[in-house]
């Protein structure tokens, strides 16, 4: 039988045997820098983008990359092509990149540690996770706040592999006991101006001909934003970065307590793994509100990014069979 390879310093290996070791400060201090992109047919999508990030990362993080980008397009292209054979009709495949700053000597009593450790893994793009997306629309409710500010010694534009405070804000919207309790939602965090982020993609509002970002640098940078961005050139929508608060979006519409707040008509999600989808609902300490869904401004992007990739995008997670 093939078996499923992933890259993991200089080689390709299988799946099952690739691993790091435990004094690898990827484990010991959760030192990983990340990337994760998606096929379409079975070819990477804006590759340049997440590699450029990437690579931009690891340097901000003082993460060792000393492959080429020739190299690691290769080498993600390789890997991609093998796998995709094991993929039943229709299935695509995410890529995950990663960087660490490798073994720690001193777990092992060694002066020197490294050398550094640069991977790839993938997995089959999970349709079923994402289909409720395109069928009932994306519910965001607010789990928590985490501090982010563009000053942080770890800025939070910055993709890495720690997930802590997205496993607690997940555990804490699924607690009946907690007043967040909203199964099911996508957990949003909060920085202290109500910026909202979330573990899988970039909330970003319409108003409207204009789709509106958050604050720059107070969220993951996010490739799928850009696309977006770059969609709304071609579609005779507008594209631009402002304040939003979060928490005014989650008021009643008559409550809005900004100038731009009231006038928001729908709420988008962003994302490598979905691309875009719209939100239906918000909720946030006691307030929730409804928006349009489908909105128009949505269904247009969604069309739009389709053409793109000369696939229907709602219809892949819609009629996936997984």
């Amino acid at each position: 039988m093939i078996a499923s390879l992933a890259y993991l310093n200089g080689r390709l290996l299988p799946f099952t045997e690739a691993a790091l070791p435990l004094h690898d400060a990827g484990f010991v201090s959760g030192a990983t820098i990340v990337d994760n992109a998606r096929t379409f047919r079975h070819k990477l999508f804006r590759w340049p983008d997440h590699l450029a990030r990437f690579r931009r990362d690891c340097a901000a993080c003082f993460v060792p990359l000393d492959a080429t980008d020739e190299h690691l397009t290769a080498t993600a292209e390789e890997l991609v092509a093998h796998n995709a054979k094991l993929l039943p009709p229709g299935s695509e495949l995410q890529l995950v990149t990663f960087a660490t700053p490798g073994p720690l000597g001193f777990y092992l009593g060694e002066a020197n540690s490294g050398p550094p450790t640069l991977g790839m893994v993938t997995y089959s793009l999970p349709f079923a996770r994402y289909r409720r997306f395109f069928t009932e629309g994306v519910t965001l409710a607010v789990a928590g706040t985490q501090s982010s500010d563009p000053a942080d010694l770890l800025p939070p534009r910055v993709k890495h592999r720690s997930r802590l405070f997205w496993h607690i804000a997940d555990k804490t919207l699924n607690d009946p006991t907690n007043r967040f309790h909203a199964p099911g939602a996508v957990p949003v965090v909060l920085d202290h101006a109500g910026t909202a982020d979330t573990a899988i993609g970039c909330v970003l509002a319409v108003i409207d001909d204009t789709v509106v970002h958050p604050a720059a640098d107070r969220v993951q940078d996010s490739i799928s934003a850009k696309v977006i961005a770059d969609l709304c050139a071609v579609t005779g929508l507008n594209y631009r970065t402002d304040a939003l608060d979060f928490r005014q979006l989650c008021e009643p519409s008559q409550n809005g307590g900004s100038a731009i707040v009231p006038r928001v008509s729908e709420l988008l999600l962003a994302g490598t793994g979905f691309c875009v989808a719209g939100v239906k609902r918000v909720a946030c300490a006691g307030h929730a509100r409804d928006y349009t869904w489908p909105g128009p401004v949505c269904g247009k992007l969604l069309a739009a990014w389709s053409d793109l990739v000369d696939m229907d995008i709602a219809k892949q997670f819609t009629g996936a069979g997984d």
